[in-house]
């Protein structure tokens, strides 16, 4: 066990949210998601499992180690509900709840259609694939950064 850190977080998610740089995107899914065939095309190259949590839930645990990108202007997207972009599921408002919690602000969800999501999905460093049952349980976070302060003030 480690102090201070969300006990989802196993060996290999906090392995591959270290070692992914400023800018670099993850992909957190619901458990209907082709996680395996997607993820072989990430740089890490296999699926990461949190299984039998779900995507929210996951979420918070991430973004409790990761900083979102504040250069960009949405480190934070969703898959969108195929024929009805505008619909936000629940699992969608809550993991919004997650990542404004964890932000300390609104970072609102941009959208992205279903097979445009697997495509950037297979840009991405590594993906997570939850236990999510609820549909549309996935989405994608840009990592930002922490810069230390500085040591000459």
């Amino acid at each position: 066990m480690l102090k201070n850190l969300d006990p989802l977080l196993n060996a290999d998610i906090l392995h591959a949210l270290r070692s992914m740089g400023h800018g670099d995107e993850l992909v957190i899914c619901d458990a209907n998601f082709p996680a395996g065939s997607v993820a072989c095309d990430t740089v890490l190259g296999r699926p990461l499992r949190l299984d039998g949590v779900s995507s929210p839930r996951a979420i918070r645990a991430v973004l409790s180690v990761l900083p979102l990108d504040t250069f960009v202007d949405h480190p934070a997207s969703r898959m969108e509900v195929v024929g009805e972009p505008h619909t936000i599921p629940a699992v969608q408002r809550e993991a919004q709840a997650e990542v404004n919690t964890a932000e300390g602000r609104e970072v609102p969800f941009a959208s992205i259609e279903r097979f445009a999501f697997y495509e950037r999905a297979r840009e991405a460093y590594c993906v997570i694939a939850t236990g999510e049952a609820r549909g549309y349980g996935c989405f994608v976070f840009t990592k930002g950064v922490l810069l230390a302060p500085d040591a000459a003030g």
